[in-house]
């Protein structure tokens, strides 16, 4: 009997022109073509050495790929990263992407764009709040209202050095209710517990069946955090552990547009499958058919020990879906090569 496949469509090593190839976003174009956007570092590794985003495009469902096309080149005194696609009610596509001045000094900006993706509007900040914040990459949602929701953490810093910036992070949601031309701040900030070092890191946020909405974050203390706001993303419960056993790592949550559940993709630390204590491995998928109070025994999709998997972006296409995600380890580095991974649609249902 065919239990479905798991395969992988596109793998980016790094070089020495590149040598990192990491975090992503897939959309489909109308014409059928799929238009992946990634960071491409070209100064070095390190989240702030130079970098620019790029796209590759394929025209067979991903069988093959264009080579690299920058589309985004370095804006901030350091670098572009963390890109996110969106297609908003009115069809046309929205590039949101990270730009990074220093260590007191980070936003997401967006840009409207074609459909096409030939054509990008003038640039609008998406996080109009001062200071350091992180928006992960394929993090942007739209509610069925309409509203833009971006989740984001809050690092304080003291000025521009590593010493004076906080690991601590304090989640948060930029709200839109235009399409992306204006931006607010949700009223409430959410807090981890004092004996949390990272606080709440690297939120994502899914719409509920019921309307209200489920945010999650990363955390030191052994899973990711949760929280729900029943106004679309401006006040927000006091946070909480999950059920989702996890490493200091980003999860990451989207709906199943032909069943109705919930797709969690993380590194699953619960025990269900051997792992490396504090590290970013197994890769592993889990639904749920509850509206995320119980998720399914997970299944691994990367069970290497050595590896580091991470960042997912998560695109549903006709026949399944595409996962997009760091998937590194220690002889290229942790963050280092990007990868594209299709589970058809029998497999994750089964």
């Amino acid at each position: 009997m065919n239990q479905g496949t798991v395969r992988t469509l596109l793998t980016i090593e790094p070089t020495s022109q590149a040598p990192r190839n990491s975090e992503g976003s897939l959309i489909a174009l109308r014409d059928g073509a799929l238009y992946l956007a990634y960071s491409r570092f070209t100064g070095g590794t390190a989240d702030n050495a130079r970098a620019e985003i790029a796209r590759r495009i394929s025209h067979d469902g991903g069988e093959t790929w264009s080579d690299d096309a920058v589309i985004i080149p370095t804006e901030g005194a350091e670098n572009v990263m963390s890109v996110s696609l969106l297609r908003p009610q009115s069809g046309q596509v929205l590039l949101f992407y990270a730009v990074k001045n220093g260590w007191d000094d980070c936003k997401l900006y967006l840009r409207h764009a074609s459909e096409d993706m030939e054509t990008l509007g003038e640039r609008i900040c998406a996080t109009p709040h001062h200071g350091y914040h992180v928006v992960n990459n394929d993090r942007v949602i739209q509610l069925r209202s309409g509203r833009l929701v971006v989740p984001a953490a809050y690092h304080p810093s003291t000025g521009n050095s590593r010493e004076g910036w906080s690991a601590r992070g304090a989640a948060m949601c930029f709200l839109s209710d235009d399409e992306g031309y204006t931006w607010r701040q949700s009223r409430s900030t959410l807090q981890a517990p004092a004996q949390s070092r990272s606080g709440l890191q690297e939120p994502g946020v899914v719409e509920l069946a019921d309307g209200r909405l489920y945010m999650w974050m990363r955390t030191d203390l052994g899973c990711q955090y949760e929280s729900f706001s029943a106004d679309g993303g401006d006040t927000w419960s006091t946070a909480r552990p999950s059920s989702m056993a996890s490493p200091l790592s980003p999860a990451s949550i989207k709906r199943v547009p032909w069943s109705g559940e919930l797709l969690l993709v993380w590194n699953d630390h619960s025990g269900r499958h051997p792992f490396p204590p504090g590290k970013r491995t197994p890769l592993c998928v889990a639904l749920s058919r509850d509206e995320a109070r119980i998720w399914q025994p997970s299944r691994v999709i990367e069970p290497d020990p050595d590896g580091w998997y991470c960042y997912t972006s998560i695109t549903f296409v006709t026949d399944g879906v595409i996962l997009g995600y760091c998937a590194g380890d220690s002889v290229v580095g942790r963050l280092n090569r990007l990868k594209l991974t299709k589970l058809d649609r029998m497999w994750l249902m089964g």
